[in-house]
């Protein structure tokens, strides 16, 4: 059985991101067949075009790593009711230069958790336009706008409550069987 290797980019570089614990916990919601694996953002340099032409190393480690990829899984925070600038930042490093962009075709999933009554539903809608753009075809549902609290993630690392982790467990079904369609 082969493995389908998936980036995860998690737009939020806090130390206890609650993005960061949504994505370590969804890891191991995962089938078999798929590996999940957090891609760093938060070495980049600020995109500057004049840096196309010689990118930093930070830069194309992480554009090796998309590559490498079948798929991806952004887990966005939602930052005045938009993506958070470090996220916009790597997706345009990585869709740079012009024309050489490791973003296009990638199946892509978006979710992200928020202590705020609508989730992070703005940010992923923001993000949903850009990977249009970026020629990412996006599952549409289900969709998830995770409301967290201090009762949502275990000690250990996982959802601490059945409901939570069905709910979540639904997704990543969806998402998967979403790859092997559009990587078939």
């Amino acid at each position: 059985m082969s493995q389908t290797q998936i980036a995860v980019i998690v737009g939020s570089l806090r130390k206890d991101s609650i993005n960061r614990k949504l994505a370590q916990a969804l890891a191991t919601l995962a089938p078999a067949d798929f590996t999940l694996k957090i891609v760093e953002i938060g070495d980049l340099p600020l995109y500057n075009q004049d840096d196309d032409a010689q990118q930093a190393a930070s830069v194309l480690r992480m554009k090796a790593e998309i590559a490498a990829a079948q798929g991806v899984i952004f887990v966005t925070p939602e930052y005045n009711r938009s993506i958070p600038g470090v996220l916009k930042n790597a997706l345009d490093h990585g869709s740079r230069p012009y024309g050489q962009s490791v973003w296009g075709g990638k199946p892509a999933g978006v979710l992200g958790a928020s202590p705020g009554a609508i989730g992070t539903a703005l940010a992923q809608q923001h993000l949903r336009n850009v990977l249009a753009f970026l020629n990412m075809p996006t599952l549409a549902q289900p969709e998830v706008f995770l409301h967290v609290d201090d009762s949502t993630f275990s000690p250990e690392g996982g959802f601490a409550t059945d409901r939570t982790r069905a709910f979540i467990q639904t997704w990543m079904n969806a998402y998967t069987a979403w790859v092997k369609k559009q990587t078939a």
